[in-house]
Order: C-alpha cells, then sequence, then structure tokens
C-alpha cells in the first residue's frame, strides 16, 4: 500500500509517498498508518493503487517481514518538475524487500507550497521527513537509509551529512558536481541559471553547495555507489569523482558499475540492481 503524504517542513506543506510491504498484515497497515496520520505535522491524505506495470513485476519471491520495526529507505527522486518525478513503482518495489519507503516530492512539486531550489534549501523536506518518520514508533530508527536518484544524490549526501540518522547511503545515477553537470549538460543550462541563480563563474559558492562531493568528509555512514558505464544523462565520471573523494577521506565506499548500461536500466537488470543493492543494506 501507498500512501500519500502532507508533511510540515520549515512551515511548509509538502507532499511525499509512504510505502508499506505488500506481505504485511492488513491490520498491521492500518495500525502504521494511523501512527503516522497522528504524528505533528504529518497527514495522510489519500492512498495509492499498485502501480507496477506486468512488464516489471519481479520474479523474485516477497522478503518476509518478522520485525516488530520496520527499516525504512528514504527514496530521493531525481530532476525537477514533472521531469524526473517520483516513481511510485520504485517505491512499491523497495517496499516489497519488507522495508518502509518514503519518497519526499520536494517544495514546489506537487501541489507542496514553496519552491524547489535543485538541492537548495529543498534539501530540508528530506532531513524534515527523516527527523519525523524516526520518531514513528514501528520505524528501526537504527536502520534508515537513503537512496538518491540523479539529482536526488544532492539531497541525499546533504542530508546523510546533516543528519545524525542515518544508517547507510546510495547514490544511483548520481550526480556529484553540480558545476560538472552544468558543462556536460547544455540542455540545463536555462534551468539551472534560473533556479540557482546564474552560472557557475557567477555563483560558484551556490554549485558547491549542491555538490556532494563537497560533503564526503562529513558523510560518515557506509556509501554505495551505483552507475551504468554508458550513461549519457549523468556521465558515470561523476560516480568515479565521488568514490575518490570518499576515499581520500578514508572511507571505504562500494561500487556497483553496470557495464553498458545507461541513466535508466532496462527492466531486467533494474529488478537485479535493485536485489543486489538491497543485499548490502541487509549486510
Amino acid at each position: 500500500m501507498i500512501y500519500h503524504i502532507d508533511y510540515v517542513s520549515e512551515g511548509l506543506h509538502v507532499k511525499g509517498y509512504l510505502g508499506l510491504p505488500p506481505q504485511l498484515p492488513h491490520t498491521r497497515s492500518h495500525e502504521m498508518s494511523v501512527a503516522v496520520d497522528a504524528m505533528p505535522g504529518a497527514t495522510i491524505t489519500g492512498t495509492l493503487a499498485c502501480s507496477l506495470n506486468a512488464d516489471h513485476v519481479s520474479h523474485e519471491p516477497p522478503k518476509p517481514v518478522t520485525e516488530p520495526k520496520l527499516p525504512l529507505v528514504l527514496y530521493c527522486r531525481g530532476g525537477i518538475g514533472r521531469v524526473g518525478a517520483v516513481r511510485l513503482k520504485w517505491v512499491e518495489e523497495f517496499a516489497a524487500q519488507g522495508y518502509a519507503v518514503f519518497a519526499p516530492a520536494y517544495r514546489g512539486n506537487e501541489g507542496s507550497e514553496g519552491r524547489d531550489e535543485f538541492g537548495g534549501a529543498d534539501t530540508m523536506d528530506v532531513i524534515s521527513a527523516i527527523d519525523w518518520l524516526s520518531s514513528i514508533s514501528w520505524i528501526d530508527n537504527r536502520r534508515i537509509h537513503l537512496l538518491g536518484f540523479s539529482r536526488g544524490a544532492i539531497n541525499a549526501a546533504v542530508a546523510a551529512a546533516l543528519s545524525p540518522h542515518v544508517s547507510k547511503m546510495i547514490l544511483w545515477s548520481g550526480v556529484s558536481d553540480l558545476a560538472q553537470t552544468y558543462q556536460e549538460r547544455i540542455d540545463l543550462r536555462r534551468m539551472m541559471k534560473r533556479v540557482i541563480g546564474g552560472t557557475p563563474a557567477k555563483v560558484p559558492e551556490q554549485y558547491l553547495l549542491r555538490s556532494p562531493i563537497h560533503y564526503a568528509d562529513r558523510i560518515r555512514c557506509p556509501v554505495l555507489l551505483v552507475h551504468g558505464t554508458r550513461d549519457e544523462q549523468v556521465l558515470v565520471d561523476h560516480s568515479y569523482r565521488m568514490l575518490d573523494k570518499l576515499q581520500e577521506q578514508g572511507h571505504r565506499p562500494e561500487a556497483h558499475l553496470y557495464e553498458g548500461l545507461g541513466h535508466h536500466f532496462p527492466p531486467p537488470q533494474h529488478a537485479a540492481a535493485i536485489n543486489r543493492m538491497f543485499d548490502w543494506l541487509k549486510e
């Protein structure tokens, strides 16, 4: 089951999606949803039907849920506006691994108040979500993990650097240096200048503050990088640079690199990557 959530971040009402494992008994799911609805500043505004298409259904057996508390994956979407919006299919696939999953839409998106700053103040929407989710009785606050996809790597890395609750982090096809993205993605330059306030030459500090490599020395949790070597939207060099920067800081990051794959993986490789990723989370 996926619940549509309205929660408060820095005084703004922000939308998000909460997914629960499909193998949970209905009574337990109901009890959990009641607990969320009772949290100050968070309200369930609706439920959503399953979005999985038959072509994308995993043939792996569902992971059993036997623990009184659920680990959490907070999925940070990519893109901006309608481009890169929260993929409900991903929420369902992650929840099927036996995890609670929360995906903020970010301020300024999907009816949320405020303005999406492409990894600026909207990062607080991730940190605010971690804060209220970590206080829910059925969330295991020792196992709160972040997954940042594409631009979402910015939000995830900043949150990992600032929040004490993050246990592990995955950066999937993730940006590591936004100034590099500006040079590589001519099609995004107009949007980036408008949203961020100028070019990297004009406002270098704003690009630095949106670059995960800038936070490598403050990230304390284990990190996994997932990337296709033929990614044309976020070049795999971003992951190589993040790996190098983390290693310079004494980290031992892991990388799952997929030869010949692009920004989004075909269904069979996507399903395999998810299983391998969750095996890493459960180590």
